[in-house]
């Protein structure tokens, strides 16, 4: 039994299998429409969740399957004290396979150990969320073609951002891609992800504070909000929130076929005037994300 707590579960060919499927599922709708019928997927949700719980509603329910679940703590067993593993021993009997979101780091790694089907990481902390990463690689290979050769900008919050470190993991894997880190002093990407992926393959990376500076350089951009619940602090999370608005004035110098990523949700990072440009790819991603969640349940319940 397979489970995905981290991309870094899946190999190099497992990723790029499922973004096969993943594009398949676009050009041929009609063919997965019943792949999953009779089966349920079991949405457990400690925290709250908009387009991550729906998409993954959404991608069960294409596949002819059916969902159950909770959307917040506070409507499940946790609000009387029990545990994760004891909610996934019980929940892992009536479904046969689980999407878990929960604010602590680990988590849905502690669920594997009682979980009787599939476990798929849906969020953990500031820790990993290898769902939004494979949404981001099918996004990047759909707008660009390809991984390798490519130079990625990472803008705004770098230090929790969950979405960030899961990228720079999986992207590192492949040959020639660069990394400029772009963020204020107190949100710089950790050194343990730079030791991890970056520095023991040589893969060469840049930091800077500038957006526009480095602007002309890049094939992608990844923007991300500064997020609140990840501060202790609220007169840091006010001082340091607007640090990067893209706007269409500062994407003037960028490459003609360039594309924007956002994980979403946007708060004021992106100025809605972008949204009409063509490398503007936010909303083409955050759709994707229900073909690649389609193709990873179908994988991990063995479904050709």
């Amino acid at each position: 039994m397979q489970h995905l707590i981290d991309i870094m579960d899946l190999s190099v060919g497992e990723i790029d299998g499922l973004i096969r499927t993943a594009d398949d599922i676009i050009a041929h709708p009609d063919a997965y429409r019943e792949k999953c019928r009779y089966k349920k997927l079991a949405t457990l949700f400690f925290e709250p969740s908009t387009r991550t719980r729906l998409s993954f509603e959404a991608a069960m329910l294409d596949l002819g399957g059916r969902v159950l679940g909770f959307s917040e703590a506070t409507s499940s067993s946790a609000s009387k004290g029990e545990s994760v593993s004891d909610t996934v021993a019980v929940v892992s009997g009536y479904a046969d396979i689980i999407a878990m979101r929960h604010p602590k780091e680990g988590a849905p790694l502690v669920a594997t150990m009682r979980s009787l089907v599939p476990v798929i990481n849906a969020g953990d902390g500031s820790h990993n969320h290898p769902t939004q990463t494979l949404t981001d690689l099918l996004t990047i290979h759909r707008e660009m073609g390809r991984f390798e050769g490519l130079t990625v900008g990472l803008c705004g919050d770098l230090k929790f951002g969950r979405t960030v470190h899961s990228l720079i993991a999986a992207m590192a894997r492949y040959e020639g891609v660069r990394f400029v880190l772009i963020s204020p002093e107190e949100l710089k990407l950790p050194s343990f992800v730079k030791e991890e992926h970056l520095k023991p393959k040589g893969i060469p990376y840049r930091q800077t504070e500038n957006l526009e500076e480095v602007m002309p350089e890049l094939d992608i951009l990844y923007m991300t909000r500064v997020q609140r619940e990840r501060f202790f602090n609220e007169e840091d999370y006010l001082r340091l929130k607007d640090s990067y608005i893209l706007t269409p004035e500062k994407l003037a110098s960028a490459k003609a076929d360039m594309r924007i990523l956002h994980p979403l949700p946007r708060v004021n990072e992106i100025s809605t005037a972008v949204d009409s440009d063509p490398r503007a790819a936010y909303f083409r991603q955050a759709r994707n994300g229900k073909f690649i969640r389609m193709a990873l349940i179908m994988r991990l319940l063995g479904i050709e």
